[in-house]
C-alpha cells in the first residue's frame, strides 16, 4: 500500500503541469517538487517580487509557458527580465493590475520572444513608449491594453502585429476616431476589438473601421458614446456587435 502511494506521488511530481499556490514562501520547495509545471497561477500570491520571479525562472526554465501575476504589484524590470530570458517558451503573461510597472518593465516583457497573449489591464504607468517596445514580439495574438494612458502614437506599432486577433482598448481615453482610421489600414487578422468606455469614439471612426474591418467578427462598444442614428447606421454592416458587458 505504501509503495503504491509513493508511486502515485512520483507520477504526480513528474506529470503535474498546472499549479496555483496559496502562499509564495513555499514556491522554491513546491517548484522543485514539480519541475515540469507549465502553467503557474499566482493570483493568490499578492506579494510576488523580483526575487520570487528569479526563483521561478531559474527552476521552471523552458517548461513554463503561462504565468498569472494579475494580483501582484511588487515586481519590476529585473524580475520580468529574468522571467523572459530564462523561460523562453512563455506564451501567456498576465500582468493585469500591476499599477507600478513602467515602460522599462514593458521593455523586459519584449524579451519574451514567443509571447502570444499578454494582459496589461490597468498598468497605468505604461505609455506609448512601453507598448512600442512590447509589440516587437510579432507572434502576439491577444493583447489587453485596457485603461492604459496610450494615444494614437502607439497604434502604428500595434498595426505591425500581423497575427493579432484580439485587441482590448477598453477605457483607453486617448483613443479617438483618428485611431480607428489608422486601425482600418492594418491588423487584417483582427477578429475581436473591445472599445468599451472609449468616450472619444463616434460614428465617424466606427464607419471608417468597419469599412476596412477585414475578418473583424465582434466589436464591443459598451459604455461608449451615446447611441445615435448616425452611430447605428455605421454599425449596420456588422452581423454582430456587443453594446453591453
Amino acid at each position: 500500500m505504501l509503495d503504491g502511494c509513493k508511486s502515485l506521488y512520483s507520477l504526480e511530481d513528474k506529470h503535474r503541469k498546472t499549479f496555483k499556490p496559496l502562499r509564495q514562501e513555499h514556491l522554491p520547495r513546491i517548484l522543485n517538487r514539480y519541475p515540469h509545471v507549465s502553467h503557474l497561477d499566482l493570483s493568490f500570491c499578492p506579494r510576488i517580487n523580483d526575487n520570487s520571479l528569479t526563483v521561478i525562472s531559474n527552476i521552471c526554465k523552458d517548461s513554463l509557458r503561462s504565468i498569472d501575476l494579475s494580483r501582484s504589484r511588487f515586481f519590476s524590470y529585473n524580475g520580468l527580465m529574468s522571467l523572459a530570458l530564462n523561460c523562453k517558451n512563455l506564451v501567456d503573461i498576465d500582468l493585469s493590475n500591476a499599477t507600478e510597472l513602467r515602460d522599462a518593465a514593458a521593455a523586459a516583457v519584449a524579451e519574451a520572444k514567443n509571447l502570444e497573449r499578454l494582459w496589461l489591464g490597468r498598468c497605468k504607468l505604461i505609455t506609448d513608449m512601453g507598448i512600442g517596445c512590447i509589440v516587437v514580439s510579432i507572434r502576439i495574438r491577444s493583447l489587453d491594453l485596457s485603461y492604459l494612458p496610450i494615444t494614437n502614437k502607439c497604434l502604428p506599432s500595434i498595426l505591425k502585429l500581423q497575427n493579432l486577433e484580439d485587441l482590448v482598448l477598453e477605457g483607453c481615453f486617448g483613443i479617438d476616431d483618428d485611431s480607428l482610421t489608422a486601425l482600418k489600414h492594418g491588423c487584417k487578422s483582427l477578429k475581436t476589438l473591445d472599445l468599451s468606455s472609449c468616450q472619444n469614439i463616434g460614428h465617424v471612426g466606427l464607419s471608417s473601421l468597419i469599412s476596412g474591418a477585414g475578418v473583424l467578427e465582434l466589436p464591443t462598444l459598451a459604455y461608449g458614446s451615446p447611441v445615435t442614428l448616425a452611430l447605428a447606421n455605421s454599425l449596420k454592416n456588422l452581423s454582430i456587435c456587443n453594446l453591453s458587458k
